[in-house]
């Protein structure tokens, strides 16, 4: 009989013990990364919401909101209940969608008793300036909402254009309040919250 030759020989050994810790250490120094990755699904996650503050909205946060389910649409609408609601005198409400089967969370500029495009009168910090909105898509709303958060965190007045007659906007403190709430509910449920 012959004697077979040893297969873990001690250069095989070397070169195995190099490949597992280059391995490892690829590995380690990937999983850092590893929120830069590409996204390759096609969709897009501006809206998206985790189950987190899904939960948190729906059991601590929705009993402020009068809802509104629409089967239609498969969106429940959640407007504020502190909100102005006038039959006659135009107002602009922030709405809150959210859309169960693809996890993702709207806001939309609900105007009533008025007629889009919008004009908006903004005094802040001693400056006035008129903002003028068109109804859109949920992008186009998102756009809105982001570009009247700053001013409705700085504590602007507002006012509502109609045929170049103001209407106060957001006006009480209740109605401030009211608003602010739905933007912080909104920017907590896409986790953009600072």
């Amino acid at each position: 009989m012959s004697k077979r030759d040893p297969v873990l020989t001690p250069e095989l050994i070397k070169i195995l013990k190099i490949f597992i810790f280059s391995s490892l250490g690829l590995v380690l120094v990937f999983s850092f990364f590893n929120e830069y990755r590409a996204n390759n699904t096609g969709q897009d996650g501006t809206f998206r919401i985790n189950d987190s503050n899904r939960l948190y909205f729906l059991n601590v946060k929705a009993i402020q909101y009068d809802r509104e389910i629409r089967r239609d649409a498969g969106m429940t609408l959640y407007r504020h209940a502190k909100r102005k609601q006038s039959d006659s005198i135009p107002t602009l409400d922030m709405v809150i969608l959210l859309n169960a089967s693809k996890e993702e969370a709207y806001i939309y500029l609900e105007l009533k008793n008025a007629d889009w495009p919008i004009e908006l009168s903004v005094k802040s910090s001693g400056t006035s300036r008129i903002l003028e909105f068109t109804n859109g898509n949920n992008l186009d709303h998102f756009a809105i909402v982001k570009k009247l958060k700053a001013f409705i965190d700085a504590d602007a007045e507002f006012e509502l254009l109609v045929h170049k007659k103001p209407i106060p906007l957001w006006s009480t403190e209740l109605e401030k309040k009211a608003i602010k709430s739905v933007l912080e509910d909104y920017f907590r449920l896409l986790d953009l919250i600072n």
